[in-house]
């Protein structure tokens, strides 16, 4: 990780958040947008990249182009929270594919999950047949995500 934010420079901010809105930017396209040459441009790339501030490129895929039309936020209360079961369920929720993003939440409920499937019968089968028999789950709710209003925006500077 990035040892502190002040090391961070606005140079180093630009950086990010050109890359924020494209990745695919060529190292001299990214430099003439962030008024460096290319040489300096590369050596703070690279520098982004090898302290974790920058932790990977990616494609922003369209879920229903998947066949994923379908999407549940669910919240999780555990029934034990010991270091054994937190690490236990953890693992297994990073095993679900159709678990797109989960947090551990301070209070209650415990988790929050994000899950695509491709409708409401196959969550249905997710829900029963799997996230209901993850370690120390005591309750699951969810409800259903209607619209995305905001998303994959990207981080302030």
């Amino acid at each position: 990780m990035w040892a502190s934010i002040s090391l961070m420079d606005d140079v180093d901010r630009k950086i990010l958040a050109e890359l924020q809105q494209d990745g695919r930017l060529t190292v001299t396209e990214l430099a003439a947008r962030v008024r460096l040459s290319v040489s300096p441009c590369h050596r703070r790339l690279r520098e982004l990249e090898r302290s974790g501030a920058i932790q990977g490129y990616r494609a922003v895929v369209d879920p229903p182009s998947l066949g994923l039309n379908f999407e549940a936020l669910v919240f999780v209360s555990m029934r034990q929270e010991d270091r054994d079961t937190v690490a236990e369920f953890e693992r297994a929720v990073s095993e679900l594919e159709h678990v797109l993003d989960a947090q551990r939440l301070f209070g209650e409920p415990d988790y929050l999950l994000r899950v695509a499937t491709a409708d409401l019968a196959a969550f249905q089968r997710l829900y029963d047949e799997r996230l209901a028999t993850l370690p120390g789950v005591q309750r699951l709710t969810s409800t259903l995500v209607m619209k995305h209003v905001v998303r994959d925006r990207p981080l302030p500077a």
